[in-house]
């Protein structure tokens, strides 16, 4: 349950005419600019499943490449268990999930230390804050559903595309304090000792998006998140800040009893709190939600498998399976639209407060510098 991730955008790459040959395998490919698996270095320049020919052309590709590798994918986190499971029982790809309970930053790092080899990752499933920082580490690619996303849900080039996003929320262990009401109520002695965030502010999406929520609900605004570091400063001076990342394992053995978190991951720890009666709020107030992104990785070994990779979480089956998590999925209006849209799991997920802010990419960058500067001097 440690986040993963902290939007995304690369360097405009040229694009060859692909004919369903140059799709396939090739002897010679590992000397491709970065492809491996016998793929070819148009391949890894598609910006599209027509430029494969298709969508049949982009599957057979994939498929002669057998493998995919995915990183900071809890499978509790937003469905990801079933979504990657979905993804290889439809296309008979192999997907090898790797350090599920890294940082976006270490997603980064892993991508350009691994450069090169088959074991990099090929995909990014990222917080806004690190993959602002990193625009030259992704690859362009519009997925065939593009048309269904919001203009300012996406990259115009094809960079980066919103995938998924949840509410901030509270999650706690209701046998150990008693339900809070309001963000200051953490504050009080019923907490002492006991309330985490899930990482590093400077480098996780969801721990910074929990500074950001303090602020929203403190007085700040998306312009000016400092009153977020300034509530959790005096949460660290009344002893109650604790300085663990929260993990099933950790809420399950009650070391972590207060979590602030994505709805969907505090939803999920709900199911494996080993007899906790693990609860979630969504305070009273402004709400806060912030979309993941997904990315492809400039230099991915598989370059078609991770495109179709793509195309599978922005399908209705992924789509929904995050909905399905507690997670509204960037393209639930359009699919409420088409009618494709998993109607119990809406019901259940319930609408998103009319309240909710979403930060921009600017506001992000803001947040971001505000955090680097000040966040380890207020905890101290």
């Amino acid at each position: 349950m440690i986040d993963k991730r902290l939007l995304v955008s690369a360097a405009t790459l040229s694009i060859a005419a692909l004919a369903l040959t140059g799709c396939s395998a090739s002897a010679d490919a590992d000397s491709a600019g970065g492809a491996a698996n016998g793929t070819d270095a148009a391949t890894a320049t598609a910006t599209s499943a027509e430029a494969f020919g298709g969508m049949d052309a982009l599957v057979s590709a994939a498929q002669a490449e057998g493998e995919l590798n995915v990183i900071a994918l809890p499978d509790t986190w937003a469905n990801y268990g079933k979504i990657i499971d979905g993804f290889e029982e439809k296309y008979d790809i192999t997907v090898n999930s790797d350090s599920p309970d890294v940082s976006s930053a270490e997603e980064i790092t892993a991508a350009q230390n691994l450069k090169g080899q088959d074991t990099a990752p090929d995909v990014f499933d990222l917080g806004s804050a690190v993959a602002l920082a990193n625009l030259d580490q992704f690859a362009p690619y519009k997925v065939s559903t593009w048309d269904d996303i919001a203009d300012d849900h996406k990259d115009a080039d094809g960079k980066w595309v919103y995938d998924y996003t949840g509410l901030m929320s509270v999650g706690y262990d209701a046998d150990a304090v008693p339900a809070p009401e309001s963000l200051d109520d953490l504050l009080g002695g019923d907490y002492e000792g006991k309330v985490a965030i899930n990482g590093d502010p400077t480098q996780a999406g969801a721990a910074a998006a929990a500074v950001e929520w303090a602020a929203l609900q403190s007085g700040g605004s998306a312009d000016d998140v400092s009153t977020g570091v300034d509530w959790f400063s005096k949460l660290s001076d009344a002893g109650n800040f604790l300085p663990t990342d929260p993990t099933p394992a950790t809420i399950a053995s009650g070391e972590t009893p207060v979590v602030f978190d994505w709805s969907y991951n505090n939803l999920a720890a709900a199911a494996d709190a080993g007899g906790r009666d693990w609860k979630t709020a969504v305070l009273p107030g402004t709400a806060l939600g912030s979309y993941y992104n997904q990315a492809i990785n400039v230099d991915a070994p598989p370059p078609a498998a991770a495109r179709l990779w793509q195309e599978y979480v922005m399908s209705d089956d992924a789509q929904n399976l995050y909905l399905a998590a507690g997670a509204y999925p960037v393209r639930l209006a359009a699919m409420t639209e088409a009618g494709t849209v998993d109607q119990d799991a809406l019901e259940k997920v319930g609408e998103q407060p009319a309240d909710t802010v979403q930060f921009t990419a600017e506001q992000t960058e803001a947040a971001s510098k505000v955090l680097a500067d000040t966040w380890a001097t207020a905890i101290g």
